[in-house]
Parts: structure tokens; C-alpha cells; sequence
């Protein structure tokens, strides 16, 4: 009876070697585990019969089963090595990295030139004691034109030149700022006259009007420059803006000369120009030269709009000048043409532009209220 079993047992033994040899994973050999060894498995339902021998055949039957069981449990233990090890070598197969590949380069983002152009002249204006203040894209006929002293005849309120939107309600049209100037008289009507001596502010900022072209653009960007106070007169002007275009264009002795013109908001009003030197092949030089670049509106603060904010013109002068900024960028680093501005083209960002300004004393004026 002894030899059967005996003989059984190799068989069962032989048989589940045979299985774990060609399993196929992990979760099946832990299968095959499970039918030999478990508690309903082939090997151990030997050791549930044992009650039925004699003493001595109770050890013998004991001890092959448990040689058995150490036998399958050294082929399991090994298969599973072998498998991880299998696992092992596909994952580094298939996550390797090829060290002879050279590194992907890494490109340096560059400002834009108006970018530039307005953290130059923030700076170069703050350093004269302006700072900055802000006001809405879309504004009310009062404060873009009524308050401004801008006659209902002019042609800026035409629609061939503005972009009215639709009417409210009560049938008024507001409109996109055909220029920064509005933020001058919501400026001013908050000042509280007892607190202050004289103001300083400039306001860089996005304007609209409807024309496209190679100078020209429906959107674009000015910078309006106000100063108020008692003792303020054109003296003041000059000295500001010429000290400004010096410093912008960083030519010492740049010539600038101030003609006299028309603004609705300003009088007296002047054209600010430059001097310039038209070269041969078309591009212009500035500083030295026979010829005359027009760069900017100026002038001394008219009465009326004072009056409208409630200011006493008798008692308190001030002026006001306003420039634009895609214009004074296409000069200073000689674009061509406006409308690449808006391309959104990083082949022209890459060959026009700038890395940020990281150089402190340049802001060192920047100091001021920013609202």
C-alpha cells in the first residue's frame, strides 16, 4: 500500500514540475500553487487520509509528502526568479535611452519690441518723477471727446474713424478710446486740489481707430504724459520731452524742435520733431542731420478742460503730450512696417526681440502709484 502511494506521489510530482516548467506567468504558476499545495490541493489531500494508516505508515506517507511539497515549492520559488528577471530585462528594453543622442536645445523667449519700448519708457519717465495710471479700453462720447474739448464737427466722432459700439438703452454709443487722453480727465476729477502741489503721470495704453495699413493699425498703443500744477509753463515742456527723446533714442545732443499746431485739448499746441539723416538706401539715422522727423503731440493744458473738471485754469497750468508707441519702436530699431507687430511670428520675434531688461538702476524711478 505504502509503494502506491509512493509511486502515486512521484507521478503527482512529476506532473506538477511539468506545469510549473511551462507556465506562462506569474498568476499562473500562483494557479498551479494554489491546485497542488492549497488547502483542497492535490499533494495536501494525501496528509487528510493519514488517520486511516498505522503509526509507521503515517511517517513514511508524512515525510514524502512533506519532500514533495519542499520540491514544489524550490521549482515554484525559481520559475518566479526566472520571470522576474524576464520582466526585468522587457522593461529595460523598452524604456532605454539612447545616451548617444544630443540634447534637445532649449530656446530663450525674447520680449517683445513694444514690450521694450514701453519698460524704457516707464523707466525713463519715472526717473523725472511720472507714474502710472490706467483707465478702460471702452469709454463714454463725454470722456473721450466732450471732455477733451473736441467739437461735435470733428472728424474723430465720425464712424469712417471710430468704433462706436452699439447703442444702450438710452440710445447712447459708447466707443473704443481713439486715445489714451480720456484717462488725463478721470484723472484729474479725482485729484483732491488740497493735497498736492503738482502731478506727474503718464499713461501707456491700448488705443483704436479704424485704419490698417503699413503704418497704421485698428489697434495700437500711445502713451499720454500729463503734469498740473501752480508754477507749470511750456519752459517745462521742453525741457521734459526734449530730456525724454534724448534719453529714448540715447543720442546726447539729438536735436529737437517744437512747431506750432492745433489739438483741441492743448494751447498753445506743438508738434515735437527730431532731426534725422535720410540715408541713401532709404533707412533713417537719427540724431545729426539736414532733415526733420514729427515723433509727437504736446501742449500746455487747455482752459476749458481744466474748467470741466473743475479746475481753477487761473490758479493751476499744466501739460499734456501724447506719442505713439508702435511708431517710436519702428524708429528706434528700424521695422519697416507696422503689421508684423500683430502676426503673432516667432521668426520675427526671434530677429526683433529683446531679452528682458534685468538692469535695476534703469528702474530706478519706477516708484510711483500704479492703479
Amino acid at each position: 500500500m505504502t509503494n502506491q502511494i509512493k509511486e502515486k506521489l512521484i507521478k503527482l510530482s512529476e506532473e506538477i514540475a511539468d506545469l510549473i516548467s511551462c507556465s506562462s506567468d506569474l498568476i499562473n504558476l500562483d494557479e498551479i500553487r494554489v491546485l497542488s499545495l492549497g488547502k483542497k490541493g492535490s499533494v495536501t489531500a494525501y496528509l487528510k487520509n493519514l488517520k486511516d494508516y498505522d503509526e509507521d505508515t503515517k511517517k513514511q506517507i508524512g515525510s514524502l509528502v512533506n519532500q514533495v511539497k519542499s520540491n514544489i515549492n524550490n521549482l515554484i520559488d525559481t520559475k518566479k526568479i526566472s520571470f522576474r528577471k524576464d520582466l526585468l530585462n522587457n522593461r529595460i528594453n523598452s524604456e532605454k535611452i539612447d545616451i548617444t543622442l544630443s540634447s534637445k536645445e532649449r530656446e530663450l523667449g525674447t520680449l517683445h519690441p513694444l514690450s521694450r519700448t514701453i519698460e524704457e519708457l516707464s523707466a525713463i519717465f519715472a526717473d523725472m518723477g511720472f507714474s502710472i495710471v490706467e483707465g478702460p479700453d471702452i469709454e463714454t462720447d463725454y470722456y473721450n471727446f466732450t471732455a477733451l474739448n473736441i467739437p461735435k464737427e470733428h472728424p474723430a466722432r465720425q464712424e469712417h474713424d471710430t468704433f462706436y459700439l452699439e447703442p444702450d438703452k438710452d440710445g447712447n454709443r459708447k466707443v473704443l478710446r481713439t486715445h489714451t487722453s480720456p484717462v488725463q480727465i478721470r484723472t484729474m476729477e479725482k485729484l483732491n486740489l488740497k493735497e498736492f502741489d503738482e502731478i506727474r503721470y503718464i499713461i501707456p495704453g491700448r488705443t483704436y481707430r479704424s485704419d490698417h495699413d503699413a503704418t497704421h493699425s485698428p489697434m495700437f498703443h500711445q502713451c499720454e504724459g500729463l503734469v498740473l500744477g501752480k508754477n507749470i509753463n511750456m519752459g517745462h515742456l521742453k525741457g521734459c520731452l526734449i530730456e525724454f527723446c534724448r534719453s529714448y533714442f540715447n543720442v546726447e545732443n539729438l536735436p529737437v524742435r517744437f512747431r506750432p499746431s492745433y489739438f483741441p485739448f492743448t494751447e498753445p499746441s506743438a508738434e515735437v520733431d527730431i532731426g534725422c539723416k535720410k540715408e541713401k538706401d532709404g533707412s533713417l539715422s537719427i540724431g545729426e542731420g539736414e532733415d526733420w522727423l514729427e515723433i509727437l503731440g504736446a501742449g500746455m493744458i487747455h482752459p476749458k478742460v481744466l474748467e470741466g473738471v473743475g479746475i481753477d485754469p487761473n490758479i493751476y497750468q499744466g501739460f499734456a503730450f501724447g506719442m505713439g508707441l508702435e511708431r517710436l519702436t519702428m524708429l528706434k530699431y528700424g521695422i519697416p512696417d507696422l503689421r508684423p507687430f500683430y502676426d503673432s511670428d516667432l521668426r520675427w520675434l526671434k530677429h526683433y526681440g529683446f531679452l528682458p531688461i534685468d538692469n535695476p538702476s534703469l528702474h530706478s524711478g519706477l516708484n510711483g502709484v500704479f492703479s
